[in-house]
Formats: structure tokens, sequence, C-alpha cells
């Protein structure tokens, strides 16, 4: 499927209906990687097909797993064990996802062999260090180029487990750790000063390992004891709820007669969006909510409201990152001023996420100031203009969504990404009442 440069948004009405969205991001990486080094088949239910998470499958392929998929068929993933990778033949190239080079980069610092790992341009401006410091701590030699991609993760050195804090809460990063403790000889302990995703985790113990975890104030702990061996199971991947995101606030800025999103993670280390929309005014409800294996899903039901400022807080920061890219379009809609500081993370995603998005409101008639670790946002009718989302597949489909503000179309440039994890946005959009197509730059 070819995806486009640019989208085109005309000023719509309003959206109804109802939808599924993809596969958890999130979920499916770690699904793959888990389920390669587990004794025995692994069986993945609702696998995201999106480029990110098809760059780790062929790159778990390249260290010699045999993963298969079939249409309407769960992806199979057939385990070599905690020792069974093998060099890889290439470099590995994990695209456009920071979660697959910073989880993989920890499940190879314990491997016999040397490995390279590589993404697109924008990956190979993110930073590394934050994950070759505790690996190298460990006993693992990870070289980086100035910092970031590629990297180098020099084989054969045995790893010991240590205790780390993490400077900030960070899922990819204490990932990175536990799979390279799941080699590493002796306790691995990761102290962390807020809550990250949990989704590692959560599948690490549904696959036999023995985690421990423990809360201090707003700090978590985790740790487990290696080498560990994991078991081969059956896998639900349920709705991402980063996706389902966008088509929450699209129905709170304008479905008066509800929207109602299917079968959605609602990971509470993950739903920190929510609790703020629904600080900020917004009717959303959660219906049959139910276990998808280790993780909870929802149906979610969400109604067009009066959206009203706020000052976003700070704890709830961590449990909403991948999200501010569509809660400050939120804002833009809202009454008055919203305010978020300390996201500061914001700046090492896909793009400056802070700057990218505080250009583009601007750029469509939104008052917008930007701070270090935040931007404050007053709401107010949008003009209509050109956006450049920069190659940040969150940031398109934001200023898509935006088209529900809009008095003129809106133009968003640099949109093929959105493939990373929403294939098929266009479409979805279009059946709840969005006009958003190809726009004119298009091949």
């Amino acid at each position: 499927m070819t995806h486009p440069h640019s989208y085109l948004a005309q000023p719509a009405d309003g959206i109804a209906g109802t939808i599924t969205v993809p596969g958890d991001k999130s979920v499916s990486h770690r699904s793959l990687m888990l389920g390669a080094i587990a004794e025995g088949q692994t069986l993945v239910h609702g696998f995201l097909d999106g480029d990110d998470c098809l760059a780790t499958r062929a790159a778990l392929e390249a260290l010699g797993v045999s993963i298969y998929k079939n249409a309407l068929q769960p992806v199979r993933v057939n385990g070599v064990g905690l020792r069974g990778l093998r060099a890889p033949s290439r470099v590995l190239d994990l695209g456009n996802s920071g979660t697959g080079i910073r989880l993989l980069t920890g499940l190879l610092a314990g491997q016999a062999f040397d490995s390279e790992l590589t993404g697109d341009a924008s990956l190979r401006q993110r930073p590394m260090e934050r994950i070759a410091t505790p690996l190298r701590a460990m006993g693992g030699r990870i070289e980086t180029t100035d910092g970031k991609p590629p990297l180098r993760v020099l084989g054969g050195s045995p790893l010991n487990g240590i205790e780390y804090e993490l400077p900030v809460a960070s899922a990819q990063v204490k990932s990175a750790i536990l799979l390279a403790g799941l080699y590493a000889d002796g306790r691995t302990t990761v102290h962390s000063p807020g809550p990250s995703r949990d989704h590692t985790e959560r599948m690490l113990q549904s696959m036999g390992v023995q985690l421990e975890t423990s809360e201090r104030g707003r700090g978590h702990t985790v740790s487990l004891v290696g080498p560990a061996t994991l078991r081969g199971r059956e896998i639900g991947v349920p709705g991402d709820f980063s996706s389902a995101a966008f088509f929450i606030v699209a129905a709170c800025l304008g479905a008066p007669d509800g929207l109602l999103i299917k079968n959605v993670g609602v990971n509470p280390t993950r739903t920190g969006l929510l609790t703020i929309l629904r600080e900020m005014g917004a009717d959303i409800d959660l219906e049959s909510e139910r276990r998808l294996g280790a993780e909870p899903v929802a149906d979610l039901f969400v109604r067009q409201s009066e959206l009203r400022g706020i000052d976003v807080p700070p704890e709830l920061v961590p449990l909403a990152i991948d999200e501010f890219p569509i809660l400050f379009v939120a804002a833009a809609g809202a009454r008055g001023t919203t305010r978020v500081s300390g996201a500061e993370e914001l700046r090492t995603k896909e793009t400056d996420r802070l700057a990218v998005m505080a250009q583009g409101l601007a750029a469509v008639g939104i008052a917008v100031e930007e701070q270090p670790g935040g931007l404050s946002v007053t709401g107010g009718r949008i003009r209509g203009g050109i956006v450049d989302s920069r190659g940040d597949h969150r940031i398109a489909m934001s200023f898509a969504i935006a088209s529900l503000l809009a008095r003129a179309p809106i133009e968003i440039l640099n949109t093929a990404e959105v493939a990373t994890s929403f294939p098929n946005f266009l479409e979805a959009a279009t059946d709840v009442g969005l006009r958003i197509g190809p726009g004119a730059g298009n091949p």
C-alpha cells in the first residue's frame, strides 16, 4: 500500500459511529522479542502490521528466528530460547522505531556475537546513551555514534545484575535493562522516579519470569533474577490506546451523538490522557471492561464536550507522553489556556514534539507559548493553513483531527510515517465522517 506524502484535511461538521483501531504497537513489539527468546511457540493475535513492528520482525528474522503470518491468522513465533539467537549477516535496520532499537539493544547486550543497529534519518538523531550507560554498567559493550545510532553491540562479555536509578521515568530504558537482565547473573533492579508503561513486566510475568515490584511514593521499583527462562504462550494484542487517542479527542470536539471505540487497551500506565481530558470536562465512558491476556481492555464511548483549559498535573505527564500532540489539539478547542510542564521527554521523540507542535499550532492561528518543558495553548478557532509534521506520525494525525475546529482546509506535509503506527488511518477517519485525503503534493 502506498501512503500519502501529505494530507488535505477539509473542515468537517462532526463525526459519529463505531470504530476499531490497530493493535497496540508497544505490545506487538514485545510479543515478537519475548516470543523469539522463549522456549516453544508464541501465537500473537491482533499484531500491528505497521512499519515499526515489521522492522522489529525483520530484525529478529535476521537473528535466526522463524516468524510466520498468514492472512487472518495469528503471528506464529518459533522461539529459539534464551541462547538461541545467531549472529546477523547484515546491519539491523529498525526504520523509525525507537522502541525497536532500544529494546533490541538490551536483548543483544547479552549475546555471544556482535551486532549493529541503525534506522532512518529521524531515528539516527535520537539519543541512545540513556540505554548504553546502564547496559555498560552491567558489563555490556555498547558503542554509539556521538550518542546516537548507529549502535554497535559487541558480544561475548558476561552481564551482571545491577541496581539502577532512572533519571526520568522511561519504559524504553527500563525495558532495555530488564531484557538484558534476563541474561545477567544475579538480581537486576530498576528504580523509576515515576510510573511508565509496564507492558514488558506484564508480558514477562505471563511467560513465567518471576518479578518483584514495589511502590515508593510516586516512584516504582521492579527487579528480576537472571538468567531467566521464558515459555511461549498465546498473546492477545488490544487496540492501541495511542491510536485511539486521536478519535477520543475527535469525539470530544465533534461527536454530539457519541463515538464508540471498541476493544481499546486501557492499561493504567497508558491512560493518563483520559484523566487529563476528564479534568478538562470530557464525557468519556468505559464500557465492557475486561482482560485480554495480561492487559485490561474496554470499549470507549465518547461524546462531544465543552472542554476547558487546565494546568496538567505533572504526575500525569509520563502516563500520557505519546498523546501530547493530540492533547494540544484538544487544548486548541478548549475554553481558556491549557498549560503543560515537565514534558522535556517530548523533545527526544521522532521530532522535537514541543517545538513542532508549537510551530504547527501557530501556523493555523492558535495562540501558543513554548517553554523548555512544555507548552501553553489558548483555545481558539483554527483558520486553516499549511503544517509541516516533519515526518512525525503523531503530529500528522493530530493536525488531521484539528480539521474539526478549522474554518478552512489544513494541508499537512510529510505524512508517510503514519504507516508506522496506524496504516489505515485515512480509511478509519473517513468512516466516522472526517474529510481527509491525499494532499496535492502526492505522486
